[in-house]
Formats: C-alpha cells, structure tokens, sequence
C-alpha cells in the first residue's frame, strides 16, 4: 500500500471520531519496585498472594493462599486467624506496600458487616506494620487486569496467571487478591510491566 492509500486510511479512520488505541506509554519516572501483598478479604475464604516487581521491570508471583475456615470456626476465632495470616505474610516477606480489594456490593447489612470485619482485621495487621495500603474497587481491579471493568472471575484468573507466567490458573480468592497486587504495581508511577 502507497503512502496516498494510508493517508486515505487515516483520514478516514479520523472522519469517523474514534479515537486510536494506545498499547503503551512510556513516561520519564521509574517503574515501582518491592514487594505487594494483595488481598481479598472474606470471612471464610480470604486470599492472599505476595508480587514481587523487580526493577528489570518484570513481576513474579512469591507466594500465595487461601485461608478457608469452616463453619466450626466462630465469627472471632475467624477474625483471629485472618489478622495471624496476614501479620505471618507481613513478616515472611519484604513487605513494601500493601494491596486490598474494597467491597462494593453486599447483599445485605450482616453481609456488609461480616466482609467490614474481616477487612478490618487485616487492615489491622497492616497498620501494626506499619505499611502503605491501597484499596481498590473490584471494577479499577478488574479493569487494570483485563482493560474491561465487567470481567468475570475466570479472566481475571487467566489474566493474572498469563501476566505471572504460571503454568496454571490459581484459585479465585488467590487470583483476586494476586489481582489486587497488580493493580497496585500497574497504578504506581512508571512504565507498565506488561
């Protein structure tokens, strides 16, 4: 194709006002580096997952969990145990900020309040720790993983495992909380690490 047939091209494509994909951005500060601890907080299903981003502008995946606790526990005893997982992460890694799904959409006032608690314990943790935290919603998650805010869990899942290189997707609380530790090194200043 000549040069007069994309200019034509181009001409047209900005006749019809749609504006051009961008695929990246480059800006002049540098990219964050440390180590995120993203979390999905829930009563009885709370994800955790550990992202490291290194300079050389790569993200790796150092660990991640799914705290399940079953109905044997009580409200407390649940609480209890999601405060001790997160301040045992807190100690395990070089924790440099941390990351944390908001809850958005509750069912019902006991709903809220549950998922109110349990965010609150490992908040706790993290103010213990004395550590930068970031909440995010789950569509500014969902949008910073797959460029669509509506995604469902299980793209999010392939997401994040294609982003980390993974040889397998990992359980949703443990997606969504490596999700939310994404979002936060994707949110910081500095290039993309994609």
């Amino acid at each position: 194709m000549g040069m007069t047939g994309r200019r034509a091209l181009w001409t047209a494509h900005i006749k019809s006002n749609r504006k051009p994909r961008v695929q990246a951005i480059k800006t002049d500060m540098a990219p964050f580096t440390g180590t995120v601890l993203g979390i999905d907080p829930s009563l009885r299903g709370s994800g955790f997952s550990v992202i490291e981003a290194s300079p050389m502008h790569t993200i790796r995946l150092l660990d991640s969990l799914t705290l399940k606790l079953g109905a044997s526990k009580s409200f407390t005893e649940c609480l209890g145990e999601i405060f001790l997982t997160t301040q045992q992460f807190l100690k395990e890694y070089p924790i440099t900020a941390v990351a944390v799904e908001q809850t958005i959409y509750v069912q019902n006032v006991r709903t809220a309040h549950v998922l109110g608690s349990a965010r609150g314990a490992c908040l706790s943790a993290v103010a213990l720790a004395q550590l930068p935290v970031q909440e995010f919603t789950p569509l500014r998650i969902k949008k910073s993983i797959t460029g669509r805010g509506q995604a469902t869990k299980q793209q999010v899942s392939q997401m994040v495992m294609q982003l980390l290189h993974l040889l397998r997707p990992l359980p949703y609380d443990e997606s969504d909380a490596s999700a939310a530790a994404l979002c936060y090194c994707f949110s910081s200043k500095g290039l993309s690490y994609v």
